[in-house]
C-alpha cells in the first residue's frame, strides 16, 4: 500500500483534532508521558529472559562531518602527560574533561522535550513561547521532567526488514502501512505508554556510504500521515534513526511537522538520531520485536532536551 501524504490543511486539523491540551489538566507539562505507569514499567520489566542489553545511541565524535551542524567541543582540563612512574610530582595525579554541544540536529542521539518546538506563539498545552526565554531557558517543560527515567516497553518498526530492502530514501518514509505490516508479521500490538522505535536504515547507508548533509540531500524518517495512529495507540515517546522527519517537507508551513503537530498538539515526546542497527539484529535474531527499554535524559534543568544513551534490555 503507498504511503499516503496529507495536504497542509488535513495537517492544519490536526493542529486541533489530534490535540491533547487540556486531557490532563490546563498545567500539564508531561503530555504523553502520562501514559507511563509503575504496571506498565512492571510489565516492560516481565520481558526481559536473559538480561541482555543493546545500546541505542549514536557515538558523541568530536571530529567535523557534513550531518553536524556545530562540532561538538572537547578539551582536557587536565590530563596525565605530566606524570612518569618514579617522578613524585604530585601524588594527586588526575585527569578532567570539558566538552560542549548542539544535541538538536542529526548527530546525537537525543531526547527533545515539549519546550522544543511552537506553533502560533504557544507551545503544548497553550503554555506560552516566551516561557522560554534566552536568559533563562526553558522555564515550562523541560527535559528535567524526566528526571525519574523513561523504562517502559519498546518495540521496533524495522522497515528495511519487512520491505526486504537495506535502507529507505527520501522522499521515501515510514507510512502507516508499515506500522500495521509491523504488528501483522513481528507479533505485537502498539499499547498506550509503549516507546515506539522505527528503523529507517538511513543510519546503516551513513555507515557504509558516509553522512551526508542533510540540508542539501533531505532525510527520510517518519512521515505525517502515522501521527493520528500515535495519538489513537497513547504511544509515549516516538524514534527513529533519523532526526525523525522526512525532509525538505514539501508543505509551505510545516518544514517539521512529525515535530510541530507531534510535539505541540499531543505533547509527543521525541527521541531523535538513535542506533536502531544493533537493536535490529537483535530482534532479528530472537525473532522478538519487543523489549524493556530505559531512556535516561542527563538531568539537566531549563533545557529544551537531552543527549541519552537508551537502552534496550532482552
Amino acid at each position: 500500500m503507498p504511503n499516503k501524504r496529507p495536504t497542509q490543511d488535513e495537517l492544519l486539523g490536526w493542529m486541533k483534532t489530534l490535540s491533547n491540551w487540556g486531557r490532563w489538566g490546563p498545567s500539564d507539562e508531561l503530555g504523553t508521558l502520562n501514559f507511563l505507569s509503575p504496571g506498565k514499567t512492571k510489565a516492560a520489566i516481565d520481558l526481559v529472559r536473559e538480561g541482555a542489553t543493546v545500546s541505542c545511541s549514536r557515538p558523541v565524535k568530536w571530529d567535523s562531518a557534513p550531518n553536524i551542524r556545530f562540532q561538538p567541543q572537547h578539551f582536557m582540563v587536565a590530563s596525565g602527560e605530566p606524570y612518569r612512574p618514579g617522578d613524585r610530582v604530585t601524588d594527586r595525579q588526575v585527569a578532567m574533561d570539558y566538552f560542549g554541544l548542539v544535541f538538536h540536529g542529526h548527530s546525537i542521539t537525543h531526547l527533545d522535550s515539549l519546550a522544543h518546538f511552537f506553533w502560533d506563539g504557544r507551545m503544548y498545552n497553550g503554555h506560552a513561547a516566551s516561557e522560554v526565554t534566552t536568559a533563562e531557558g526553558a522555564k515550562k517543560e523541560s527535559i528535567d521532567l524526566v528526571r525519574q527515567g523513561i523504562v517502559t516497553r519498546g518495540v521496533l518498526v524495522d522497515v528495511p526488514y519487512l520491505r526486504g530492502a537495506e535502507w529507505l530514501e527520501r522522499p521515501d518514509g515510514v507510512g502507516f502501512a508499515d506500522l500495521e505490516a509491523a504488528e501483522k508479521k513481528c507479533g505485537f500490538t502498539v499499547e498506550p505508554g509503549d516507546v515506539l522505535l522505527m528503523r529507517t536504515g538511513q543510519l546503516r547507508r551513513w555507515n557504509q556510504q558516509g553522512p551526508s548533509n542533510v540540508s542539501q540531500s533531505g532525510t527520510t524518517g517518519p512521515l505525517p500521515e502515522i501521527l493520528p495512529f500515535l495519538h489513537s495507540r497513547g504511544v509515549a515517546v516516538m524514534g527513529s534513526d533519523t532526526g525523525n522527519d522526512v525532509t525538505p517537507s514539501d508543505y509551505p508551513r510545516f518544514t517539521n511537522p512529525v515535530h510541530q503537530i507531534g510535539i505541540v498538539a499531543l505533547g509527543l515526546w521525541i527521541l531523535d538520531n538513535a542506533d536502531l542497527e544493533g537493536l535490529a539484529e537483535a530482534c532479528r535474531k530472537r525473532n522478538r520485536w519487543e523489549f524493556l527499554i530505559n531512556v535516561l535524559p542527563l538531568r539537566l534543568t531549563n533545557t529544551t532536551g537531552s543527549p541519552c544513551n537508551p537502552v534496550a534490555v532482552f
